[in-house]
């Protein structure tokens, strides 16, 4: 076996050991390139068609791996938001007196700085939280509730 073989095969085993320490299945995908290009030599094409062979193989295998599942990309979700993650999310509370769009209320408990969602009335009764960012609840006016849902007082 000539110098281009043991290129590409020392190559192709250098990057799956990579692999192996990533996870990432990038570098899999290279490693793939370089054993079309072992092909190519095998087959006795010259150096440059090995070189083009692998770099289209290479660049077609990362092409199918960014479409696959295995690196779809997840939503992004703000966890300030989500009710999934912060269970404070659609409670309720009251709120006895705004200044400048800021409170403290008392809330499971405990004392929270409150401030007011953008374009919110400060004269509503109850409110429900938004969002919790740190130890102040993002709330809005809460208004008449749907018929079936439960009010957490």
């Amino acid at each position: 076996m000539g110098p281009h073989g043991l290129f590409w095969w020392v190559g192709a085993g250098v990057l799956i050991v990579a692999e192996l320490m990533t996870g990432t299945f990038y570098l899999l995908m290279i490693a793939l390139g370089f054993l079309a290009g072992v092909l190519a030599y095998l087959l006795g094409a010259p150096l440059d068609l090995q070189l083009g062979i692998a770099a289209v193989v290479a660049l077609v295998a990362v092409s199918v791996l960014r479409r696959s599942r295995f690196t779809r990309r997840r939503r992004v979700i703000d966890v300030s938001r989500d009710p999934g993650v912060n269970l404070d999310i659609g409670e309720s509370l009251t709120v006895a007196g705004w200044h400048d769009r800021r409170a403290r209320a008392m809330y499971r408990g405990a004392e929270w700085d409150v401030e007011l969602a953008p374009g919110e009335p400060e004269d509503a009764r109850l409110y429900e939280i938004k969002a919790v960012r740190g130890s102040c609840l993002i709330v809005a006016a809460r208004h008449d509730e749907a018929p079936g849902r439960a009010r957490h007082a």
